[in-house]
């Protein structure tokens, strides 16, 4: 439980760090900027209680918000993924899997778990996204926003979890 805790504590760190001294100054043809935070509410076990990701999904959100000046966007976005995330990834697990299962590409199958990324950061991107412009005036312009920034934390989604299953 604390290696399980500790592990936890160094991938908020890490990733919180990433995105703020890196990650947030990269945009893609000033469309697509990658938010590889996300990836920590992907890992969360099967059996994590609810409010404990809710409380490290704030946190991790809270902390983004802070040092990347969008008030209040990561936080909501990323508690909402926190409630999320329970739900759709009990519909990538086998149903006879053990109960402390990790979402890894390695546990869940590469294919399964490349569908779930998708589907969450495709998600997060979207709902952030929306949140950041508040209207649908430039509709093209915020899908483009969303679609780029998904493909590009897909990419680095996949990039670490292949050196993470070895």
């Amino acid at each position: 439980m604390a290696i399980e805790l500790l592990n936890r504590l160094i991938m908020f760190v890490a990733l919180w760090l990433a995105q703020v001294l890196i990650l947030n100054r990269i945009h893609l043809f000033d469309v697509a900027t990658p938010l590889l935070y996300v990836f920590f509410v992907i890992t969360f076990r099967r059996s994590s209680p609810k409010w404990q990701i809710l409380l490290w999904c704030f946190a991790l959100g809270l902390l983004i918000d802070v040092f990347s000046n969008t008030p209040g966007l990561a936080a909501g976005t990323m508690t909402l993924m926190a409630v999320v995330q329970p739900y759709l990834l009990e519909l990538f697990v086998p149903r006879d899997s053990a109960d402390n299962l990790a979402s890894s590409a390695a546990t869940l199958g590469v294919g399964k778990f490349f569908i779930l990324c998708t589907v969450m950061v495709s998600l997060y991107c979207l709902v952030f996204y929306a949140l950041e412009t508040f209207n649908f005036f430039n509709w093209a312009h915020w899908l483009l926003r969303a679609a780029g920034s998904a493909i590009l934390t897909l990419v680095l989604i996949v990039a670490i979890e292949s050196v993470r299953s070895k």
